[in-house]
């Protein structure tokens, strides 16, 4: 032992005293503790993600993706389904089991920009022979509406009719929705702000909105985005039109969150983006709708382009469409070829872009 000029004694360099090692077996026994504690929190997190997701075997009716950054077909179903809590959320009744709310998302490649388009619920379309999940053969049928095609085969031959109805355009990805999961994850992200620019009255639904900006909470969010009959002339177009701009509200509310740095919101948000949620067996994993929504980071909503199915009325029944052969020609022909869809696709159609009068802005 040596002494300093101020210091007393100096300990000489080499093996670590009894006391200080004890020390240091404390430091290393009390960090394993918390990174065993962190670990297993996560795998619990981890697991409790995955488990809130159903999945679907859709086999060879999907396309695998070709890359990370491949363009990228998603068919989004909301189903009006009462099943569990569902029914609360709509209102009780049966269980319809119908697609409310039918979506195919054209991711482009490089997943910079997606195109999001809405096929009518009122669509007529000839629905082709198709198998249920359970193995249930399901006759071809003409003229149909498309909302059906899911009450009769479910996941399966919604996917095998929209496939037809686009001449042939491949699905990667099924993801289903159901009512309670939708306003789930509208109250976990804090609610949603809209603006409106005419007034919402619709008896039927609930949905009684004035002019001017409003907050509103999972439930109204889900009202909202189901109201018709309050929404330009009451038919599905005013109800997609709704739907399309609240999205887009959505969206940038979304975008507008740093939920990384926040992981007891980050965690809120994704337990209820999983609840109600049903997926081809390739997403049925939150690693697997993590990995995908991470290539699609860099998309806001200024870079998703809104489109209806082109469509006219039909005559002598203005509450159903019927496919525009030429202009949705257009339409999947730009998809296929992973081209922006080109505005002749959308006009001089009973679908055009604000045909019915702009209702709802981000607020």
């Amino acid at each position: 032992m040596t002494y300093g000029p101020r210091w007393g004694r100096i300990p000489r360099m080499g093996r670590p005293t009894r006391r200080r090692a004890t020390h240091i077996r404390m430091v290393l026994c009390s960090l394993a503790g918390v990174l065993l504690l962190v670990g297993a929190a996560a795998a619990y997190t981890w697991h409790r993600l995955s488990g809130n997701i159903n999945s679907v075997e859709l086999g060879s009716l999907l396309t695998p993706e070709a890359s990370a950054t491949s363009d990228l077909n998603i068919l989004v179903v909301g189903s009006d389904s009462r099943a569990g809590k569902n029914a609360a959320r709509a209102g009780g009744g049966e269980d319809a089991g119908r697609s409310d709310t039918t979506l195919l998302l054209h991711v482009y490649g490089g997943r910079k920009k997606a195109a999001l388009v809405s096929i009518p619920r009122d669509t007529i379309v000839n629905r082709p022979a198709c198998a249920t999940a359970s193995g249930q053969n399901v006759p071809g049928r003409d003229r149909v509406m498309f909302n059906a095609v899911y009450e009769m085969g479910g996941a399966p031959c919604t996917v095998a009719a929209v496939e037809a109805l686009s001449g042939g355009l491949r699905i990667n990805h099924y993801v289903e929705v159901g009512f309670n999961g939708f306003a789930e994850l509208v109250d976990a992200l804090g609610g949603a702000d809209i603006t409106l620019a005419k007034p919402i009255d619709d008896k039927l639904s609930g949905v009684h909105l004035g002019v001017g900006k409003h907050h509103l909470n999972g439930q109204q969010s889900l009202d909202l985005v189901r109201t018709r009959h309050g929404v330009g002339n009451g038919s599905d177009l005013g109800r997609i039109q709704l739907q399309h701009q609240f999205l887009t509200a959505l969206i940038g509310r979304m975008a507008g969150q740093d939920l990384l740095t926040d992981p007891v919101r980050l965690f809120a948000v994704a337990d209820a983006a999983t609840k109600s949620l049903t997926t081809d067996s390739s997403l049925a994993h939150v690693d697997s709708l993590a990995s995908l929504a991470y290539s699609m980071k860099g998309i806001g909503a200024k870079d998703v382009q809104m489109v209806t199915l082109p469509a006219q009325l039909e005559q002598g029944d203005e509450d159903r469409l019927v496919p525009d052969a030429a202009r949705g020609r257009m339409l999947w022909e730009a998809l296929e070829a992973d081209r922006p869809v080109p505005e002749g696709a959308l006009t001089g159609t009973a679908s055009e872009p604000n045909g019915i009068g702009q209702v709802v802005t981000p607020g």
